[in-house]
């Protein structure tokens, strides 16, 4: 095969497509894995092709899961009066990480940003309306962005009519920045001193 394309320019190729990951970054990871034994390049081709057939959606929140419906929504320990809305699964990870919140979530998958073309239909909104019948509150996690102020006044609009409080985490988290890459301190000071909204 001559016009066969040589497999470590593919392999580069291939990792620059990950978020973060660099060319440089791509080659030092491909010459890693052509040295590695073979069993690291096993492992990290199982993996891959492992999440992409066995993880999808919860039916509930919309967490990544291999079941139906997450961990997190089939933990009866979990105070379910109280929905955490986040962004994204990052986000749900990097909450979760706390340890400060004991509630549950729900994943929007995005945020309001009609200038993208993304109204309230293309978030997960139906399923969250689907969940509020016994909700005393919802914390709105969303990123502190012009996107995520604005989806936290949309949600805050559907569910004050419910008689649901609506909270938004306290600003410890600096404008501009997203949640997912928040430490651990900021985001539990951040949850601490949210307010209504």
């Amino acid at each position: 095969m001559k016009n066969a394309p040589d497999p470590i320019r593919r392999l580069v190729h291939a990792l620059t497509r990950l978020p973060g990951i660099g060319e440089k970054s791509a080659q030092r990871l491909s010459f890693f894995i052509v040295n590695a034994d073979d069993y690291v390049a096993t492992d990290l081709a199982d993996a891959l092709v492992d999440v992409r057939h066995n993880v999808g959606l919860c039916q509930v929140c919309g967490n990544l899961t291999q079941t139906p419906t997450c961990l997190i929504c089939e933990d009866g320990r979990r105070d379910n009066r109280i929905i955490c809305i986040v962004e994204s699964v990052p986000t749900l990870y990097a909450v979760e990480s706390t340890g400060e919140f004991k509630g549950l979530y729900h994943v929007l998958h995005g945020v309001l940003s009609p200038l993208d073309g993304i109204g309230p239909d293309q978030l997960n909104l139906k399923t969250l309306m689907s969940r509020l019948a016994e909700v005393d509150e919802i914390i709105v996690a969303t990123n502190p962005s012009v996107e995520g102020e604005a989806t936290a006044i949309y949600i805050q609009r559907l569910c004050s009519p419910l008689g649901i409080k609506v909270s938004r985490i306290a600003s410890g988290v600096p404008m501009g920045s997203d949640l997912e890459y928040a430490d651990q301190v900021t985001l539990a000071r951040a949850f601490e001193g949210r307010r209504e909204i």
